[in-house]
C-alpha cells in the first residue's frame, strides 16, 4: 500500500494530491501520513514568517554560504519564498485538523502520524469510519503511548532510517516493539531497501514493512536532477544526524549545509518548525545556483543503495525476487541442519 507524506503540504495542496490519486489508481487502497506535534512553535500570528526568525540563525547560515560563493536571492524572492515555504510547515494541531479533515473527504484507508500522539477525537473519527491508525516510534516509550492512544499498528524505525528518527537501531528495536506492542501488527522500518532485508525484518517478527529512501531515487520521484545526483552519490555513511534540518534530530544526506549547523561556533537550530522554515533560503539559494555541495534531503542509511535511476515497479520486482531467494536460502540452511 502507498502512504502520501502530508505534513509539508497545506490543505488546498493536499486536495489536489488526493484528487489525483482517486483518479488514478482504479480504488485500489491508500493512505495519508501526517504530524501531531504538541511541541511545535505557532507560526501563524499574522507576522511574515521571515520576521519571526532570529537573526542569528539567519545571518549564519546566509553569511556562511555567501562567503562560499552561493548568490543569494533577490529581497522579493526571499519574501516570497518565506511566505510560501512557511505555509506548508504550520503544525500546529488546527493544521493537523485541516489536513485531516481534508483526507477524510477521500477514500483512504489508513492515517499514520509520522510524529506526535493524534488527539482522541482525530482516532475516534477515523475508526469510525473503518479507516485504520498507524504510528511510527523509534523508542519503546513512544510505542507505549500510541498503543495507549488507540493506534491498531505500529511502525518501529530504527536509527538508520531518514527523516526524524531515534537512536537504537533496527536489529535491536524491531523485536523489542514486536514483543512490548503485541498482538498489535508491527512494520519494520529503518534500513529497509532490498529483498534480504525485507526478509531480516519478518525474521524478527516484523508482519510488514515501511520503506521511504529506497523511492527517493526512482523514475517517479519529485526530486530534481541535482538531487538525484547527490542521492545517487551518497554513501550509507552520508546518511547523518542533524539538528540543522527541522530542529530535532533527523537523518538526512552529509552537505556543506549540515556540516555548518554542526560546527562548534554555529548557533542553536531553532525548535520545529522554525528551523523548517529557515532552512527554505538556504536551500533554494543552492537550488537556483546548482550548488550540489550545499544541497540535503531527509534519507536513510540505505541511500548506499539507491545509485541509479529505476522505475518503482523495478524496485518492487527486484525486492520481491530477492526476498523470496532470501527464504529459500534459509530454508534450505535450516534442512540441511
Amino acid at each position: 500500500m502507498g502512504v502520501l507524506g502530508a505534513a509539508w503540504m497545506t490543505p488546498e495542496h493536499l486536495e489536489q494530491e488526493l484528487k489525483w490519486i482517486d483518479d488514478h489508481i482504479d480504488g485500489k487502497p491508500y493512505g495519508v501520513d501526517m504530524i501531531f506535534t504538541s511541541t511545535a512553535s505557532d507560526v501563524s500570528g499574522g507576522k511574515s514568517p521571515r520576521k519571526i526568525l532570529p537573526a542569528e540563525q539567519v545571518d549564519y547560515i546566509n553569511a556562511l554560504m555567501t562567503k562560499d560563493g552561493v548568490p543569494p536571492l533577490s529581497d522579493e524572492d526571499v519574501e516570497g519564498w518565506y511566505e510560501d515555504y512557511a505555509s506548508n510547515l504550520s503544525f500546529t494541531q488546527e493544521e493537523s485538523d485541516a489536513l485531516f479533515e481534508v483526507a477524510m473527504r477521500h477514500p483512504i484507508k489508513l492515517v499514520v502520524s509520522a510524529l506526535g500522539v493524534a488527539p482522541p477525537a482525530i482516532l475516534d473519527r477515523a475508526h469510525a469510519a473503518g479507516i485504520k491508525f498507524g504510528a511510527l516510534v523509534g523508542s519503546a516509550r513512544q510505542a507505549e503511548k500510541q498503543v495507549e492512544a488507540g493506534v491498531d499498528l505500529i511502525i518501529a524505525q530504527g536509527t538508520e532510517g531518514g527523516g526524524h528518527t531515534g537512536n537504537v537501531a533496527s536489529m535491536v528495536l524491531w523485536p523489542e516493539i514486536v514483543d512490548l506492542v503485541a498482538p498489535i501488527p508491527v512494520l519494520a522500518a529503518g534500513g529497509i531497501g532490498n529483498g534480504r532485508q525485507m526478509a531480516a525484518a519478518f525474521a524478527l517478527g516484523a508482519e510488514g514493512v515501511w520503506c521511504g529512501t529506497i523511492w527517493l531515487g526512482t523514475v517517479e520521484s519529485e526530486l530534481n536532477q541535482d538531487m538525484r545526483d547527490v542521492l545517487y552519490a551518497a554513501k550509507s555513511t552520508d546518511a547523518i544526524i542533524t539538528y540543522g534540518y527541522t530542529g530535532k534530530p533527523c537523518r538526512a544526506i552529509r552537505s556543506k549545509y549540515t556540516e555548518a549547523w554542526a560546527a562548534s561556533d554555529a548557533p542553536k537550530p531553532l525548535k520545529v518548525p522554525l528551523q523548517s522554515i529557515l532552512s527554505g533560503e538556504p536551500f533554494r539559494r543552492a537550488e537556483r545556483s546548482h550548488r550540489k555541495d550545499w544541497m540535503t534531503y531527509s534519507a536513510g542509511q540505505v541511500v548506499g543503495q539507491v545509485n541509479e535511476p529505476k522505475t518503482v515497479k523495478q524496485v518492487m520486482y527486484d525486492m520481491l525476487t530477492e526476498y523470496a531467494e532470501s527464504m529459500d536460502r534459509m530454508t534450505t540452511i535450516i534442512e540441511s541442519e
